[in-house]
């Protein structure tokens, strides 16, 4: 039975805590324009241009990564990316915390990675973050969820429209809602059946 009088939240108390964007309000602010005007309508072969932009406001991104003109980046300081990796079209990289991703790991069209959250058990719903780590060479492919926290382990495969609530282990292909391992990337070879 619920309690009417029962008060869960009072956002009137929420307050973003000091230091918790990791810069200052004018350059978030400053980032924002940025990203929707040089960032967002470059053209499509600009990638190095838009690494520039990235690496300008502290973004950690390797070499020859491939970086769509439609990716989004809430706050780029907190984003590191390695080598060789693409970002596809209207993925969105909410790093409130921050997000790691490694070397040669193709991110699909339409991700979302979701570093914040609250906790709803206080009534001032404070504002939290927690780390995404992709590990190298993983396939996040489309319209899939990374929830806060979450470690992708190396090789994996993310089926399309998957929701990843916890930690991934090393090449397997997992798919589902919640994404769960379901066969090896890789299937070992039995060497004892031989034709």
């Amino acid at each position: 039975m619920v309690n009417k009088k029962q008060q869960y939240q009072d956002l009137s108390k929420f307050n973003v805590p000091k230091g918790f964007r990791g810069k200052s309000k004018f350059i978030v602010q400053i980032w924002w324009i940025t990203e929707k005007t040089l960032f967002a309508m470059s053209p499509q072969f600009f990638y190095g241009w838009r690494r520039f932009l990235l690496r300008s406001f502290g973004a950690k991104i390797g070499k020859n990564v491939l970086i769509r003109s439609s990716a989004k980046f809430t706050y780029p300081w907190k984003v590191t990316i390695g080598d060789n990796t693409w970002i596809g079209e209207e993925t969105i990289l909410y790093s409130l915390g921050e997000i790691n991703i490694g070397n040669n790991v193709a991110v699909a069209h339409g991700i979302y990675f979701n570093t914040g959250l609250h906790d709803y058990t206080k009534t001032d719903f404070p504002i939290l973050s927690d780390k995404i780590i992709i590990e190298d060479e993983c396939w996040i492919t489309n319209d899939v969820y990374i929830a806060p926290g979450v470690t992708i382990g190396k090789g994996s495969v993310i089926g399309a429209r998957s929701s990843v609530y916890k930690d991934i282990p090393s090449g397997w292909v997992c798919y589902g809602n919640p994404a769960k391992p379901v066969k090896q990337r890789i299937e070992k070879k039995d060497n004892n059946n031989r034709d």
